[in-house]
């Protein structure tokens, strides 16, 4: 009698430049049939070519040997993110997220659940066999009571680890899933009722109709110390009592087929949004400047960094606004970076800033040094310069709290420092109408305060132009 080959993976699994038929998995292990199911299914149901299986860290990472679809690797614990970026981008396609337990029910865990609540169009297959299985057999969220592993030589307690992560329960209590399901592949006939459940699970995929979550219990012979046929036998006796195989939900009948979500807001969209008004054509001349803001907390420092992220949008430009501060509310370290250009920006950090501000001492004696040459700093006034200070720089010495407290509002320092750098044109060209456009934005809620800061803006100026 010949051997059926399993359609739907490659004619041979091609690793480390080596052709083979036989995959990584141990003897005995559940994962080959699993994926064996998954891909008959596909191919019955006629979505192979628009089948995207996502793969993260575990057991099932090198899913893109076998499987005859698209392939795409996910970091540990985000393959509920990836796929959520391949079925609102593809939708047209199936998107098949496959994880085991360690990476799911750990680090990975709001992943699945947020993916879940959102009730996004994709389905889960959750190997559950008890343990880590890559890394050497480390206690895993759904180790059971008493179960001794690496990390747990003693035997898994509830007192000092918890009790074991009913996945599938979780899930049923949000309202998004369709479907929901634990099975097992230890024997036949559970063989049999999995392939059932990965044809229900698929056939939601095909349809369009939202979220299915499958859950595979299935045996670790080598992390278990114990011969494929005990371990299928453990998995029936011992990993049954504690996860129940049932169907949790199946909605399928009544599910209807999902729109794609809408597509992301456009610029203008998302300004009318803010009361901000629309940005105008592109300026894609404008040179890109990257800037830092420091000071301590109640400072205004990522007010003042994100009033200059606006100015920039609404002037046609990219802008990026990347914060840095301490726990504390008030009274802690406080810093965040902008870039505004012309194009696009490659990185939100500024290492070294072609203009610093520095509100209080601590920042200047700190960013000083981080300045490019020929780079500008703008300093509170009382701020002590040492006369060795850098020579390869600008530095402005400027009194921002004396200014906006003679316009009686002293919290308005940051947006006097606003306008000293409009006055020392280093804003690349920025009309004030967009900066004053910027400070209605981030007034939005407190609508009072911008004419205050408009004049504190405008305070500014003349003292600048009084030094002429």
């Amino acid at each position: 009698m010949g051997i059926k080959r399993t359609l739907g993976m490659y004619d041979n699994f091609i690793r480390s430049g080596t052709k083979s038929r036989s995959t990584h998995y141990c003897a005995g292990c559940g994962h080959g049939i699993i994926h064996k199911l998954i891909s008959e299914a596909i191919i019955e149901f006629g979505i192979q070519d628009k089948t995207i299986v996502v793969s993260p860290i575990g057991c099932s990472v090198f899913g893109y040997y076998y499987f005859d679809t698209g392939n795409i690797g996910a970091a540990h614990g985000r393959a509920p993110c990836v796929g959520t970026a391949m079925s609102r981008t593809l939708p047209d396609s199936v998107t098949i997220v496959y994880q085991g337990d360690g990476d799911l029910g750990s680090i990975g865990f709001n992943n699945c659940f947020q993916a879940a609540s959102r009730g996004e169009r994709m389905v889960t297959f959750f190997v559950n066999n008890a343990i880590y299985g890559m890394t050497g057999g480390q206690m895993a969220p759904t180790t059971l009571l008493g179960m001794k592993t690496e990390t747990s030589p003693l035997g898994r307690t509830a007192s000092n680890d918890g009790y074991p992560l009913h996945v599938c329960e979780v899930l049923d209590q949000l309202k998004a899933p369709v479907y929901i399901e634990r099975c097992s592949v230890a024997d036949t006939k559970r063989i049999i009722q999995a392939k059932k459940a990965i044809r229900k699970a698929l056939e939601i995929q095909r349809d369009g109709k939202g979220y299915a979550f499958v859950e595979f219990l299935s045996p670790c012979p080598t992390n278990m110390g114990m011969d494929s046929q005990t371990s299928a036998q453990w998995v029936v006796e011992e990993l049954e009592k504690e996860f129940p195989l049932r169907c949790l939900r199946d909605k399928i009948a009544e599910a209807k087929p999902l729109s794609p979500p809408a597509a992301a807001p456009s610029v203008s969209e998302y300004f009318r949004a803010g009361a901000r008004e629309a940005v105008g054509s592109p300026d894609t001349k404008a040179s890109e400047i990257r800037y830092k803001f420091s000071g301590f907390g109640g400072q205004g420092i990522l007010s003042l960094g994100l009033v200059l992220a606006e100015a920039g949008l609404v002037s046609g430009r990219q802008a990026t606004w990347y914060p840095s501060y301490g726990p504390e509310q008030r009274g802690g370290s406080a810093a965040c970076s902008v870039v505004v250009s012309g194009s696009e920006i490659g990185s939100p950090t500024v290492d070294a800033p072609d203009v610093l501000v520095c509100m209080n001492q601590p920042a200047f004696d700190r960013f000083i040094s981080d300045v490019k040459p020929g780079g500008t700093l703008l300093a509170e006034e009382m701020i002590k310069i040492p006369q060795d200070a850098r020579k390869d720089i600008k530095i402005v010495s400027f009194p921002s709290t004396a200014i906006a407290s003679a316009q009686g509002v002293a919290k308005a320092a940051n947006t006097a420092m606003l306008g000293a750098l409009y006055s020392l044109d280093l804003l690349g060209g920025m009309k004030k109408e967009n900066i004053f456009k910027a400070l209605a934005a981030s007034f939005a809620k407190k609508p009072q305060l911008v004419p205050k800061n408009q004049a504190v803006f405008e305070a500014a100026l003349e003292h600048f132009a009084a030094k002429k």
